[in-house]
């Protein structure tokens, strides 16, 4: 079994320690249909190659070393870490531009790799990435997205995305835009001004319920819902920032389109043709702010007070570093909106039938015990399954009240080789 390193707990949160240096690692190089470039690192064991495959993939972070894949090679499956595009990148990032490499990817696996079984591991943002994949892969050309939410390329319909075998829900978002539309704070009234609120929806005013980390907050039930109600608020306020922003450019490029146009002034053409380059970026302040991070009576679990990225959200909600922070209007959209959207799990899940098993962490401080629920409930397989692993943190570290038990991954990845290994050979 894979020995996490005793530091494993100060790593870059997704890493394994090491790996048997046996394994055969390949690197590859994918181009998707559109000519974006990804990248994957195929682990295989020492020898032969496997039946099965499982991918794994992240919109933004790097997978090339998540935890899981020691245990799948020794196991006796194959694991193929997939790096999109826009790693490390939210700024410009299209959930749609996603789904080509994720085609790339799973079209490389089976055509030149030969497997004869793939699985879709979605861990954490990756669980609505896949499921969103999977949704418009299993419909027919023609009837898939047209277009990002905020219009352009690429029309999925013009692609070939072809078809998994199987879906592991690890730890998953019901889509970013969703986790994000409860983490925003619904205080803010300016989005240019990070500091201007309205203290009445302060979910740091003490006045509200607050209670300075480590002591838990507890928000009475007829505020929190007007909370929830001005979060959706922003979302929608800043969907109509990102719609203006878009037509801006727009009307640039007809302007550029137009047949007088070369005939038009100079300063005139300069003027339409920077407008028409889409300059705007979206500047969105202060996600560090859902009631449950500090409230432990919602949605009981066994978490602790904080959010996966800081034990003090009311101090991290104002560092420059946050979700969403920076990004072009149809990024927004596309990733980020909890209202417009398209990779988010309630819509997509119920079109994913293959074999699918749903894994929460009891001690996630971002994904909780609902939203896990929710997800297996959703989910259009017949084959289903649902587990929680206790003592684990949302990265699968030990953490929350039973961070006692030690070590959650040899748990997990015990549950997720069995339950693989029932429907796939190896």
């Amino acid at each position: 079994m894979p020995q996490a390193p005793a530091d494993y707990q100060s790593r870059y949160p997704v890493d394994f320690g090491a790996i048997d240096p046996a394994v055969r690692q390949t690197v590859v190089q994918l181009y998707a249909a559109d000519g974006g470039k990804a990248r994957g690192l195929l682990y295989e064991p020492a020898r032969g190659r496997p039946r099965t495959v499982v991918i794994m993939a992240h919109p933004r972070v790097d997978f090339f070393h998540h935890y899981s894949i020691p245990y799948w090679v020794e196991a006796g499956f194959a694991a193929f870490a997939l790096n999109t595009r826009y790693l490390n990148n939210d700024a410009l990032m299209l959930h749609e531009n996603l789904l080509l490499d994720l085609a790339a990817g799973i079209t490389y696996l089976r055509k030149e790799c030969g497997f004869a079984n793939i699985v879709m591991l979605g861990n954490s943002g990756g669980g609505s990435l896949f499921a969103y994949y999977d949704a418009e892969a299993r419909k027919p050309a023609g009837s898939r997205v047209a277009a990002p939410p905020g219009g352009g390329p690429p029309d999925l319909n013009q692609f070939d995305l072809p078809a998994a075998d199987g879906f592991c829900v690890l730890a998953a978002h019901p889509g970013q835009g969703v986790v994000l539309m409860g983490t925003l704070d619904a205080a803010v009234v300016d989005e240019g001004d990070p500091f201007a609120g309205d203290a009445a929806l302060d979910m740091y005013d003490e006045g509200n319920g607050f209670r300075p980390p480590p002591a838990a907050s507890v928000y009475e039930r007829g505020w929190l819902e007007r909370y929830r109600a001005g979060q959706r608020a922003r979302v929608a306020r800043i969907d109509a920032i990102a719609r203006r922003h878009i037509e801006e450019a727009a009307v640039g490029r007809a302007a550029a389109r137009a047949a007088d146009f070369a005939s038009r002034p100079a300063a005139y053409r300069n003027y339409m043709s920077r407008r028409s380059m889409a300059p705007r970026l979206i500047v969105v302040y202060r996600t560090q702010a859902n009631p449950s991070y500090l409230d432990l009576t919602i949605d009981p679990s066994e978490r602790a007070v904080g959010s996966i990225l800081s034990a003090r959200p009311d101090l991290a909600n104002y560092h420059v570093f946050g979700l969403a922070r920076v990004m072009t209007p149809e990024a927004w959209l596309s990733t980020w909106s909890g209202l417009s959207s398209y990779a988010n799990l309630a819509r997509n899940l119920p079109r994913v039938t293959v074999p699918t098993i749903v894994v929460g962490a009891a001690g996630d401080q971002d994904i909780f015990v609902a939203d896990v629920r929710a997800e297996y409930e959703l989910a259009g397989a017949p084959d289903k399954r649902i587990e929680f692993i206790s003592g684990a943190d949302h990265f699968m570290r030990a953490g929350g009240i039973a961070a006692h038990l030690g070590d959650p991954r040899p748990r997990l990845m015990k549950v997720l080789c069995e339950w693989t290994r029932e429907r796939f050979a190896t």
